[in-house]
């Protein structure tokens, strides 16, 4: 079963979602140079990660998928209690969009029978905010402060209000009270400053962020925004101490770096900007916005302030929390402070992107593909939009429209290493390895040097070449992978795995399966590998050992119960046996596999048989498989 594209960076996901080898196929995280969460991080997101939460997300199932929403008629005819109950599981499965369709016909039905509730009113505004409804959201938040004056996300969200459309003081006078709490305190102080700001108070605006109290890490926030307003101000000089403390408390935070680095450029020190962007660079490579900033520092142009009013700027307070909220788990309040983010800059790249990440966090590709194609044209970030797009494509299995999209980035730019990969990728996914091993090899001619981290291009193009029975192909990438970055796992547990499969170089392979073990011990797939290894070896008593513990790590894998079941078959314990096949049989696996299972179930393992895996792959040494 195909797993979930994961966008990577030249690395492997570092949750470790999967060992890479022939005995589970081939599953296919993403690459491109630079992911989307990485691009729409917020800049002050490690200080955010570090503030106590205030308001948690649902806890929601892992798995789930949005829903088709019936017509808006047809919802209106389903019942109160239907439609509350249909909402409410459309807020756990994490469906913005059917959470918000389905209380608003739950709040109307009981406005319209006058049984007023408030909860209910609260959850459909909460509903409507997340899903980026701000007229309703606007509706509902009025009628939420005529039955609680204190309600302090109403009252945000009308101060945003007020603040977009320049009523400064009604916005200060509701942003105030919008405040309890240390992230809300946080928002909220530096909203109302720069509805300050916007209102030619720019010393009274700096004066309220000086005075917000709290965390240690609201001191970069302070910086950053009061450099922000003073920089707007035409105060150069203040600008300056401010940006450069808040780059200075974090030189690998992208916004601090971006505005600091323009106030350098702007104010006499172009080269010293340049070397801020440099150093960025060399942390993270080829950002587009870095590199279209340092560009334009190379051919004289002005590098412009992130903010350019106090719109911006206080859609830039929303953003920043709302990114790095979202990267924490709170996906309620992440979706809520993005979407008024949005509501203040609808064209903000950073944040369109950010929205779209989040909604492929909680398996809502549609919704992300809306957030990308929204990026604007003319902005460096909609190439990656582009790329993330496709990948969200194919997830939804319109595949050839993923294709069309990804070979067109190409042919427009033969040497665009993250478009090559993302097409390779989803090649590699739909098990096209001779297709894959070509587009990857590609990538590979677009590098000139190696280094250590294309290690992954190299080790994707070995399981291409190993699926396309290549072998002489796969060691030579998996080698140059190892050679690239010694000692990494994954490759470790696929070359090393695939030595002692086809029983050569066995005493190096288990060392190889052993080390990434040891880097990884809470990696089912990869202790699998060691259980698989043994019992390949006719290490039964082993194999069954560490194939219990692989279970342990990956009860819902259906190759790893089966493998359990062949190591239980083979030690005597023959109901355990059919136990575990069974599990493996009803855990939805591979077609190829299912007939094998099945086929056990029915005789077990004849003593002239091999395991389902064996069946799969009789190799000799140097037979190209």
């Amino acid at each position: 079963m195909r797993e979930r594209a994961k966008k990577v960076i030249l690395a492997p996901d570092s949750t470790g979602k999967r060992a890479f080898r022939p005995l589970h196929g081939d599953q296919r995280p993403v690459i491109a140079s630079i992911s989307t969460r990485r691009l729409a991080a917020a800049a002050l997101g490690a200080v955010v990660l570090m503030l106590p939460s205030t308001l948690s997300a649902q806890r929601a199932l892992k798995n789930s998928t949005p829903s088709e929403l019936p017509p808006p008629k047809e919802i209106e005819r389903v019942s109160l209690s239907g439609t509350y109950l249909a909402a409410r599981h459309a807020s756990i499965q994490r469906d913005s969009a059917a959470a918000s369709a389905y209380y608003r016909a739950a709040l109307n039905t009981a406005t319209k029978a006058n049984q007023f509730n408030s909860d209910l009113l609260e959850r459909a505004f909460l509903s409507v905010l997340a899903d980026g409804e701000m007229n309703e959201a606007f509706r509902l938040a009025d009628r939420l402060l005529k039955a609680d004056r204190n309600h302090r996300l109403a009252r945000l969200i009308v101060g945003v209000r007020a603040l977009k459309q320049k009523s400064y003081p009604a916005a200060r006078q509701n942003l105030t009270l919008s405040m309890r709490g240390p992230v809300p305190d946080l928002a909220g102080t530096l909203l109302t400053a720069w509805a300050q700001f916007g209102a030619n108070d720019a010393k009274g605006a700096v004066e309220t962020i000086d005075k917000l109290q709290g965390a240690e890490g609201y001191a970069v926030f302070k910086d950053l925004h009061a450099g922000l307003m003073l920089d707007l101000a035409g105060n150069r000089k203040e600008a300056g101490k401010r940006l450069e403390r808040a780059y200075k408390a974090n030189a690998t935070a992208l916004r601090l770096v971006e505005a600091y680095g323009s106030w350098l450029t702007r104010n006499g020190s172009p080269d010293e900007g340049l070397k801020i962007y440099q150093a960025f660079d060399v942390q993270l490579p080829r950002h587009p916005l870095i590199v279209d900033a340092m560009n334009s520092i190379k051919s004289g142009k002005q590098i412009l302030s992130p903010v350019d009013s106090a719109q911006a700027g206080a859609s830039e307070v929303l953003y920043g929390l709302g990114a790095a909220l979202g990267r924490r788990g709170d996906e309620v309040l992440a979706l809520i402070y993005l979407q008024i983010s949005l509501y203040l800059t609808p064209n903000q790249p950073l944040a369109l992107l950010a929205l779209a990440d989040l909604y492929e966090q909680m398996k809502n590709g549609k919704l992300a593909i809306k957030f990308y194609e929204r990026v604007p044209q003319g902005s460096p970030l909609r190439r990656n939009a582009e790329i993330q797009l496709a990948v969200n494509l194919d997830t939804l299995e319109r595949t050839d429209e993923a294709k069309q999209r990804l070979a067109k980035l190409v042919k427009d730019n033969p040497t665009d290493i993250e478009a090559i990969m993302a097409l390779g990728n989803i090649q590699r996914g739909r098990k096209e390895f001779v297709e894959c091993a070509d587009m990857y090899g590609q990538a590979i001619g677009t590098i000139g040097t190696p280094e250590q981290t294309h290690w992954l291009v190299y080790y994707f193009r070995g399981i291409c070449n190993e699926r396309a029975k290549n072998w002489g192909g796969a060691e030579s990438d998996l080698k140059t992978a190892l050679k690239l970055f010694p000692d990494q796992p994954h490759v470790l547990n696929y070359l090393g795995y695939s030595w002692v499969d086809q029983g050569v170089n066995l005493d190096e392979g288990m060392r190889m399966i052993r080390r990434a073990v040891e880097q990884r011990p809470d990696d089912g797939y990869i202790v699998d590998s060691l259980g698989w290894a043994h019992y390949r070896l006719g290490n039964y008593e082993e194999a069954v050992k560490h194939l219990e513990r692989a279970v342990e790590l990956r009860p819902d894998d259906p190759t790893i119960n089966d493998h359990l079941g062949d190591g239980y078959w083979k030690v005597g314990r023959l109901l355990e046996a059919k136990f575990q096949w069974s599990h493996a049989q009803d855990l939805k696996p591979e077609p190829e596999e299912l007939e094998k299972i099945v086929q056990k179930l029915k005789v077990g393992i004849a003593e002239e048989t091999s395991s389902s895996a064996d069946a799969q792959k009789q190799k000799k040494p140097g037979n190209g498989g």
